[in-house]
């Protein structure tokens, strides 16, 4: 396995804080998102690697072991654990752990994997594997399956009804395949949320806006209003002020995990002015204009 360097990935030092980290990923998250770049593969590369060295770096104690045992770090606690087991005084000439005094984790692994009947005995758990899955807002609704390609392999997986955008969830053993019988990897599987045009999202709430006309908000009347659960009919109460909100209760995202509950649906009037007046219209909007 060839190194690679997480921090150059995102962009920032060794002595990057987490939060110039979590920054530095949101940044390029966006910058490469396939959803932003669809025609250009090298940006869905770029977004897979950059979300691959933040699942590494944003987390301490996997950071830890890659600053110290490099593109070894996932075989760190075996490594730290053969070190460990080794005599610590032990017999001239006798046998000794591989490597210098300071641990040379690079010629244990050798060792392991070169072929000899001890290292075909020991068992190394499976890489991880990271992998986004873009959703759209209508798909997180309601609980559904679909397909995942992952390493040119087809998983079929459950998502759960409320997602939230950047929502992180592990399938114990679909990464790779352990050594010597060892358990396979988990997969990471990030879950992007396309953004919606008609709704804002805010936890479990949803924020849209509705147009109605100058007479309607006026005299009052009725409205039609899209929502994620389908179309709702809206009474419209006389002199309703532009920028008014009204709630529509559980109209909004299905709580996670909890299908049957949600939030809630607001929507925020907006006052379409009348333009082109006819003449008759001007003259009634002077007479209203002089009645104070």
């Amino acid at each position: 396995m060839e190194f690679i360097d997480y921090y150059s990935i995102l962009e920032v030092d060794k002595s990057a804080s987490e939060a110039d980290i979590k920054k530095a990923y949101r940044k390029l998250a966006r910058k490469f998102h396939p959803d932003l770049n669809p025609n250009d593969k090298d940006a869905n590369k770029k977004f897979q690697s950059v979300n691959e060295a933040n699942e590494v770096l944003s987390d301490p104690e996997k950071r830890k072991k890659y600053d110290q045992y490099g593109k070894d770090w996932q075989h760190a606690d075996q490594f730290e654990a053969q070190r460990n087991s080794q005599p610590r005084n032990p017999r001239p000439g006798g046998p000794q752990f591989p490597g210098n005094e300071e641990g040379d984790f690079s010629s244990f692994f050798e060792s392991m994997f070169g072929g000899s009947e001890r290292s075909r005995q020991t068992k190394f758990r499976g890489q991880d594997y990271t992998a986004a899955f873009t959703l759209n807002l209508t798909d997180v609704m309601e609980t559904h399956k679909q397909t995942l390609t992952v390493n040119g392999k087809n998983i079929r997986i459950t998502i759960p009804a409320g997602v939230e955008n950047g929502q992180v969830i592990k399938l114990k053993g679909y990464g790779a395949t352990g050594v010597s019988g060892g358990p396979d990897g988990d997969l990471y599987i990030t879950f992007l949320i396309s953004a919606n045009p008609d709704f804002k999202r805010l936890g479990n709430d949803l924020y849209t806006k509705a147009t109605i006309d100058l007479f309607t908000a006026m005299l009052g009347g009725e409205t039609i209003v899209e929502t994620l659960k389908g179309k709702v009919k809206l009474s419209i109460s006389p002199e309703t002020q532009n920028g008014t909100k009204i709630r529509l209760k559980a109209k909004g995202i299905t709580v996670y995990k909890r299908e049957g509950q949600s939030g809630d649906l607001y929507v925020t009037y907006e006052i379409k002015l009348p333009v082109n007046l006819t003449d008759q219209q001007k003259m009634l909007f002077t007479e209203l204009s002089k009645i104070k």
